[in-house]
């Protein structure tokens, strides 16, 4: 029966999601029974005077045989606690496009359940934040040349050549007194803040308001970065990054990939044994094109992802939840920027509440299989604490309802 059952979930017959035994499981107790039997074969009598001599010496329980008792009790344990944790096991894996906020929903799930960044770790992103703060004006700087936008007061031409040097010569995680001096500067003008507003059209880090506006702060000697700081900041996932924390006696495990193209060919080694798959798109990407194919609306590129991922075999009975992220982003840029952009034959009004249910319209369409697959839709704001840890509860209630109706308990 047992060598029947490893066949079977060996060759994927049996689903094996949490709430079953797994294989190793199924493996160790083949080995507890084989253990046991064979070892009750090799005592048997082989001739007439052991069976007698056998007769005579009782029932008392040999020391190998008590010493092989112990081993099926230790066996026993690790076997259900090993099914315990199985049945508990959550498997997560964060899905989208690139810079549609992946990484920043696993940080959250550092700050709401495993009680944040340290003091340490928070000073060692001290360094990612004055790097994309540079990066983030030399950026703008840059694409005034290419839009062919003047500074407000001619002065800040010297200041624009003084950045490229100085920003050459930093020192790493640190920002100095003059590097300071001119960002602020040039930050000011008025032509540098008409550049900015027409971000749209190159590619801008969506936090350098952020610590742009904030530069006094961040440039202060004994600076820590904060929580907030350390979640805005932006580093390109390259690879796979795991994480695990532990909510309502649930034990997760996420998994966050890269989203450019070149990343996208790693995700086929996390598809075996998911529970749920979040997939993140950024509702403010509508009117952008993507960094490595300046060709492709991002947001087109993320409709196509996303209908590879909703209708893959793979994930059949694979809960898929959608996130819309970026929600305070898109709000703000839909005042200026029509949806036409992304959406040609978009005839509504460009209010934030019917350009964003238009946009979930989009995507939620792209399920072929309506009839028996739900897609769980939320709008987030990844860098909003509060918001995070309401909608990853609302996740969380919806994989353990799931899971229950797979074993007929719901």
């Amino acid at each position: 029966c047992w060598c029947v059952s490893l066949l079977l979930l060996l060759h994927g017959t049996v689903p094996t999601p949490f709430f079953t035994v797994t294989r190793f499981a199924v493996v160790r107790e083949l080995q507890r029974w084989c253990c046991d039997h064979f070892s009750l074969v090799s005592r048997l009598p082989w001739s007439s005077e052991q069976a007698a001599g056998g007769r005579n010496m009782g029932c008392t329980l040999s020391a190998e045989d008590k010493a092989a008792v112990e081993r099926s009790k230790e066996i026993d344990r690790n076997l259900r606690e090993d099914g315990e944790k199985a049945s508990r096991e959550v498997k997560l894996l964060l899905l989208g496009a690139g810079e549609s906020g992946k990484s920043t929903i696993v940080k959250q799930m550092k700050i709401i359940h495993e009680d944040g960044y340290s003091d340490e770790e928070c000073k060692q992103y001290k360094v990612v934040v004055y790097s994309n703060t540079i990066q983030s004006i030399i950026a703008i700087i840059r694409a005034m040349g290419r839009l062919k936008i003047d500074f407000g007061d001619p002065a800040r031409a010297d200041d624009a050549r003084q950045l490229f040097v100085l920003a050459g010569t930093a020192e790493e995680g640190v920002m100095t007194p003059e590097l300071t001096g001119v960002i602020r500067r040039l930050w000011k003008d008025g032509g540098v803040q008409s550049c900015f507003a027409r971000s749209r059209e190159y590619q801008l880090n969506d936090s350098a308001s952020y610590y742009l506006n904030d530069l006094e702060r961040i440039s202060q000697q004994g600076y820590m970065p904060t929580q907030q700081d350390v979640l805005r900041t932006r580093v390109k996932t390259t690879g796979i990054v795991e994480t695990h924390f532990t909510f309502k006696e649930l034990y997760f495990k996420m998994f966050d990939v890269g989203g450019q193209r070149s990343e996208r060919k790693k995700w086929i080694h996390c598809f075996e044994g998911v529970t749920a798959i979040i997939f993140c798109v950024a509702l403010s990407d509508y009117d952008l094109v993507l960094a490595e194919d300046e060709e492709m609306n991002r947001m087109h590129e993320s409709m196509k992802l996303f209908d590879s991922i909703c209708n893959n075999k793979w994930f059949t009975d694979t809960s898929i939840i959608l996130f819309l992220n970026k929600k305070d982003l898109f709000e703000e840029k839909i005042r200026r920027s029509p949806l036409t952009i992304c959406y040609p034959e978009y005839c509504g009004s460009n209010t934030y509440e019917e350009a964003a249910a238009y946009i979930q319209c989009q995507f939620e369409d792209l399920n072929r299989r309506k009839d028996t697959k739900e897609i769980y839709t939320h709008f987030t704001c990844a860098t909003d604490t509060k918001n995070v840890q309401f909608v990853f509860d609302a996740v969380t209630d919806v994989i353990i309802k799931n899971n229950l109706i797979e074993c007929g308990l719901y």
